[in-house]
């Protein structure tokens, strides 16, 4: 009675808050900081299918009772958020995340980490990099929503990523590019290649 109590809340609620750094990334691609309860009115307007989520901790049982309440699936990818340059972001779950990211059938998809700086700007970035965007456009958009606390090791990551392993990955699916502005684009795949995406934690 209690859950079920939650989620009339969820939907009866007139004021759409969205969490902190939100913005769309492209069509059916959304970025932000960690969604609070206070967001979950507006994200249920979102209609997701998807969460991608790049911090290591759990995610909260509120979040989560609202995720199933609009069955939407967590792929969680732990990526420490740590200023430490010696600290590498990790390229195998940048990787991971990103194929999660270009499949359509996980969108519309939120990518999101505790600011929605860093951690989501380097994924965004990588993204951008497969969409042919040149670098100075990915740094641009990468210090517009980390502002003043952009951290080079970050840029050096993201200009240093070979977006040529995310190609490799998909040499068994049929996919095409479909034009709807210079700088966006998406995949289209053959359903029969790819087995559906289950939540995760990587």
């Amino acid at each position: 009675m209690e859950k079920q109590q939650k989620t009339n809340d969820y939907e009866d609620d007139d004021v759409l808050e969205p969490p902190i750094n939100f913005s769309m990334v492209e069509d059916g691609i959304f970025r932000s900081g960690f969604p609070q309860p206070a967001n979950f009115p507006f994200l249920r307007s979102l209609s997701l299918r998807s969460i991608i989520y790049l911090c290591p901790e759990p995610y909260p049982e509120e979040n989560l009772e609202f995720l199933r309440s609009q069955n939407i699936r967590l792929l969680q990818f732990g990526i420490e958020g740590k200023t430490d340059p010696a600290i590498l972001i990790p390229k195998d779950t940048i990787l991971e995340a990103l194929k999660i990211l270009i499949d359509v059938r996980n969108h519309p998809v939120l990518i999101h980490c505790k600011r929605g700086k860093h951690r989501t700007g380097c994924l965004v970035g990588c993204l951008r990099k497969f969409q042919n965007w040149c670098l100075s456009s990915v740094f641009e958009e990468y210090q517009r929503f980390a502002g003043v606390k952009a951290r080079p090791t970050d840029l050096r990551f993201i200009e240093a990523f070979d977006i040529m392993r995310l190609r490799q990955c998909l040499y068994s699916i049929i996919y095409q590019y479909q034009g709807y502005g210079s700088n966006k684009r998406r995949l289209v795949y053959r359903d029969e290649n790819l087995q559906k995406p289950q939540t995760m934690k990587v």
